[in-house]
Formats: structure tokens, sequence, C-alpha cells
């Protein structure tokens, strides 16, 4: 099928993918510090996935919906733009109070708020390089994004490090209250993200929808074929209820521990779920946005179900990484778990240079990206990146000098900006045009089940088989990345 959208300049592309560099920014404050925050308002190693629920089981909810509502979108600002502003302004309030929490479940709040904002900003950015690049153009859109995520993070994920040694702001403060060098560094990442959305929000103009249903005119009589009737909702949905009513039976007649309840719930709900989309198929009201994107959950394309497996393994890898770096560093290379000691911030200050690092790595690998792909293909490519990856998280283990671990951070900046661009230039030409926010909602939750997953179960894993010790949920995330691998070689996608 033509796709004949104009190219658009370097510098056209540039705007459009800039206010990644601000959304990485809350991002990577928001990764590397979160936890310091939790464990210094008094959380317990092993209570930090459930805390850190929050985020993900927000853009499990966020995406699909402000993905639907903007492909249905038009007004002043454009089609994606309005969510780009609203979205970028509540991040930036959040940013403001949540190192500023007075108690844990108040910051957990915050973190769930936070991510929220986030997720409403984000979306429609994906969306956007479908709208405006022509096919071929999609993945050096999607691998510009990705230079600006590395950038951006470099920058945010060094800054409580930066604040101390540059500026002298304090990285200790007394128990239960958080250091000044990360306050400073949430309020300096709330006003890059505000100015660098608004930068693309300014410069960069999307199509109108009659523009778009031209352009899209070939792929639409494609697309316009009526799957909804082969979906059973009924059925589906009493498995899954069945399904987590049992687990929920087993977690409280065992005495099992609370993290499984997440677990259940999150099963009963999808349940439910479906018994709604379900009865709204048989009273034939499915015109309404519910429905639409439970639809589309099970009629996605052949590509993306096979992606859903890469997705999933990667991103269990990376959340283990995210939530359990600075206990695992702090503790496993600093030796210390005292959040008020000079030896646990040192280390926590340190892993956000790792996580800096990682991301600078990213940036670079982002440029190294479509090279490698033009001589060994789309899915090779990504599979050397993912174990790239996995050798990086397992030289934790092994590593015993914590300075020498700026090393493994090649790999996974390799692993990360390969995860953040290979599989949706993968994906993209098997999403419907006109459901194009939608669909990359939809995509989101590969990326959202894995760590509610993580969430429920990382704990749990910890406590049972490594006596509570963080550094063996970095090898976890090791053998996961090797899985992503392996399914990547399996998907079929678009040439």
């Amino acid at each position: 099928m033509k796709d004949n959208k104009p190219d658009l300049s370097f510098w056209q592309i540039w705007n459009m993918c800039f206010g990644f560099l601000g959304i990485q920014f809350g991002f990577a404050l928001q990764n590397g510090n979160v936890s310091r925050i939790f464990q210094t308002l008094g959380a317990n190693v092993d209570d930090i996935p459930i805390l850190w629920v929050a985020a993900p089981l927000t853009g499990l909810i966020v995406q699909p919906i402000i993905g639907y509502w903007s492909d249905k979108t038009w007004g002043k600002l454009g089609r994606r733009r309005p969510f780009f502003l609203y979205g970028a302004i509540l991040t930036t309030l959040s940013l403001f109070i949540m190192p500023n929490s007075p108690t844990l479940w108040i910051a957990a709040g915050m973190l769930w708020i936070m991510d929220a904002s986030i997720n409403v900003t984000m979306e429609p950015f994906r969306a956007l390089v479908g709208d405006n690049l022509p096919k071929k153009q999609r993945a050096t859109g999607y691998a510009m994004q990705s230079f600006f995520i590395g950038v951006g993070a470099v920058v945010a994920s060094a800054l409580p490090w930066m604040m101390t040694n540059w500026f002298d702001i304090a990285n200790t403060a007394p128990a239960g209250q958080i250091p000044d060098s990360v306050k400073y560094s949430f309020y300096f990442g709330g006003v890059v993200l505000l100015v660098a959305v608004g930068w693309t929000i300014l410069t960069t103009k999307e199509y109108s929808p009659q523009q778009l249903a031209k352009f899209n005119e070939q792929d639409r009589d494609a697309e316009q074929v009526d799957i909804t009737n082969t979906v059973n909702f009924s059925k589906g949905g009493a498995i899954f209820t069945a399904l987590g009513m049992s687990v929920l039976a087993l977690v409280m007649g065992l005495g099992l521990e609370k993290e499984l309840y997440l677990l259940a719930a999150g099963l009963v709900c999808f349940g439910i779920i479906q018994f709604i989309a379900g009865t709204l198929k048989a009273k034939q009201h499915t015109a309404g946005g519910f429905y639409q994107v439970v639809n589309d959950v099970f009629t996605m394309p052949e590509a993306m179900k096979q992606l859903a497996w890469v997705q999933f393994f990667s991103w269990f890898a990376l959340f283990a990484m995210w939530i359990y770096t600075t206990s695992a560093v702090t503790s496993f290379h600093y030796g210390s778990s005292d959040t008020s000691s000079a030896a646990y911030n040192n280390g926590a200050d340190w892993v956000g240079i790792l996580f800096a690092a990682y991301n600078g790595f990213a940036a670079l690998a982002a440029l190294c990206i479509p090279v490698i792909v033009k001589r060994i293909g789309l899915k090779l490519a990504h599979a050397i990146n993912l174990i790239l990856g996995a050798l990086g998280l397992v030289s934790f283990i092994v590593i015993k000098d914590p300075t020498l671990l700026i090393w493994p951070m090649i790999g996974i900046g390799f692993a990360w900006a390969s995860i953040l661009s290979l599989p949706y230039a993968m994906l993209s030409t098997s999403v419907p045009s006109h459901k194009m926010g939608v669909y990359m909602g939809i995509f989101n939750f590969f990326i959202v089940i894995p760590q509610l997953l993580a969430a429920s179960i990382l704990g749990l894993i910890l406590r049972h088989f490594f006596e509570n010790q963080p550094i063996y949920a970095l090898v976890l995330g090791a053998v996961s990345f090797v899985l992503a691998a392996v399914a990547v070689m399996r998907v079929k996608h678009a040439q």
C-alpha cells in the first residue's frame, strides 16, 4: 500500500521529538529516586515493589484512554498537542510536590499522579510519529525519540550527584527527610519538562483529519474488516474471573504474601472487563470507547501479538532494574541499608550516575542502531541488543568494585535504546492508521503487565529463594532479557 505523506526534514523530525527530552527528565527522576524517597520515608526493601505498582497500573489505564481520545480529538492545538500541554503542566506540578511528601503513603499517591500525568503527555508522542511521518521515516522518528530519551535521562539521572558535587547541596538529611539534592533535582526537572514539551507544541504542525483521511485512504479500505463477532467475551470473562478467584482463595487460605492479592485482583478485573464488553456486544452498544478499546485488544494485528512476548520479558527486566538497583548497589557494593548513612547515600548517588551512563550510551546507540539494522535486519539487531542488556545486568553480581559498574551500562544502554525504537518500527506497518493512538496505548499493556507481575512476585521470590538480597533481582532481569531475545526471533513483521 502506498503511503503518500511527504517526507519531513531532519529539523522537523527533531522538533517533533524534542518534547521527549523533557518527558524523560520526569521518568528518569522518578526511576532513579522514587525508591530512595520510599526508603527514606520508612519503606522496607521488600515493600518497594508493591509501592511501585501505581506507576504501571496508571499506564495500563491511562494510555489506551488517552490514545482513543486523541484519535478523535481536533481543536485549536490539533490532535495530539492538547494532551502534550495538559500532561506537561500536571507532570511539572507533580515533580514539585513529590520530594516534599511528608509521609510514605502521600509519596505513593504522588507517584500515581505523576505517572498518570507523564502518560498523558507521552502516549500521543508515539502516535504523532505515525500521524506525521511516512512509513519509511517512522524508524528514524522512533530512533530520534530514543536519542532524546537518552540525552534527557543522562542529565536527569545525574542531577542529585551534580547538585552535591558541583553546587555543594547536601545529599544527606535527618532520618525521614528527603535530601535537598533530590528536591532541587525534581524542581529543575519540572521546568525542563515544561519547556521541552512546549517547544514541540510551538514548532510542530499536525495534519487535519481531512488530510489524514486522504493520506490513509488506501489503508482504510484494507482496515474496514469487521471482526468483532469473532471474540467470545463471555468465555474469556468466565475463565479469567475463575482464575483470579482461585488465586485469591489460595492466598487467603494459605496465608501467602500480600503482593499476590494484586495478581488475583488483576485477573478478576480483566474477567469483569470482558463480561462488560460481552454485555455491550449483546445489546449492540458497540460504538462507545470502552467497547472499542476492549475489542481492539482482542483483534490486534498478528505482529503485535508476537511482539507482546518480546515486550513482556524486556520490561520485566527493566522494572526489576529500576526498583532494585538502588537497594542492590547500596547493600551489595556499599554495604549499607541505612538510608541516613553516608555510605547509603553515596551509593544511591552513584546509582544516579549509572542510570545517567546507560541513558548516555542509549543516546549513542540510537545513532548506531539504524546502521546496524540496515546490515542485519530489525529482529537480529534487537536480539543482539537484548543480549547485551542481559550481560550488563548479570555483571552486577560479578563486579565488586562499584566504580567498574559503569562498563555494564554500555550493554544496558544498547538494550534500552533498542527497546524504545525497534519494536515500534516492527509494529508500525501493521497498526491501522486511523487507530494509531489507541493501538499505541494498547501496546503499552505489554509494558505494564510485566511490571505489575514484577511488583506482585519479585519481593516474594527474593524473600523465599534469595534471602531477600536485592542483587538477585538484577540477575532475574538478565534472564528475562535473554527470553526476550529468543522471542523476538519469532516475530513476523511487514518489511
